[in-house]
């Protein structure tokens, strides 16, 4: 089987939005975890008067963990995949959150942003340093980028779980409800093949950031995901 492109990603999640929900729904602190990183954007007053861009939100459960910490912030989803797009516009949202269909590295935002979002976006950009100098020079200076991304190389042990959880659990869910283990099997490789925690560590600091560190997921999912916090 052919394995997929990083430039086909996006139309290879327009493929399985349509169940996409329902298989990050049965992760075990899927939604939990991604709401444990929106608070380290560390926004006061539930985020009144402040703005917030969610890159990569895909149907939104991103943006939930966003809205969730900021209530009252003007929130702006980012996605390069149509299907998900059309996935969280279903949802029911309240007239601060909107959504923009771009690819994050061709994204012309009208910054800056008090705080930016991306969950599991860093490993799917073919070169991720121009987009997060992009991400750098849209933040306010003080405001914080977030991200929450999947990083096993620097241990034997989490790699070795996350191969584990892959073959038994997402590849076969993503197969029974896609009907193609393509994206699945993507996910897998590119979690191993990505930067390991201090190598990302390091990445953003080259690309501007300040005050880096780096914070553990709690559950099954620690060691495998981690949130990335840095200062513009």
């Amino acid at each position: 089987m052919a394995r997929l492109a990083v430039e086909a990603v996006p139309d290879a999640f327009d493929v399985a939005a349509p169940g996409y929900d329902l298989l990050v729904g049965a992760n075990p602190g899927y939604h939990r975890e991604l709401r444990r990183s929106a608070t380290a954007l560390a926004l006061p007053d539930d985020g009144a008067g402040r703005r917030l861009l969610d890159l990569g939100c895909g149907t939104g459960a991103s943006t939930a963990a966003v809205l969730a910490v900021a209530p009252r912030a003007e929130i702006v989803g980012v996605d390069a995949s149509r299907g998900m797009l059309d996935q969280a516009r279903r949802k029911a949202w309240p007239e601060n959150v909107s959504f923009v269909h771009a690819r994050v590295e061709d994204l012309v935002a009208e910054g800056p942003f008090d705080g930016i979002f991306a969950a599991y976006l860093i490993r799917n950009l073919g070169d991720p340093d121009p987009v997060l100098a992009t991400v750098r020079g849209l933040l306010e200076p003080g405001g914080r980028f977030v991200a929450h991304e999947y990083s096993v190389r620097d241990s034997p042990l989490a790699a070795a779980l996350w191969t584990a959880v892959c073959w038994t659990v997402i590849i076969p869910g993503g197969v029974v409800v896609t009907g193609s283990p393509k994206l699945y099997t993507y996910l897998w490789r590119s979690v191993l093949a990505f930067d390991g925690a201090r190598a990302l560590r390091g990445r953003l600091r080259r690309n501007g950031f300040r005050r880096v560190r780096v914070l553990p997921a709690a559950g099954w999912q620690r060691g495998i995901v981690h949130t990335f916090v840095g200062c513009a």
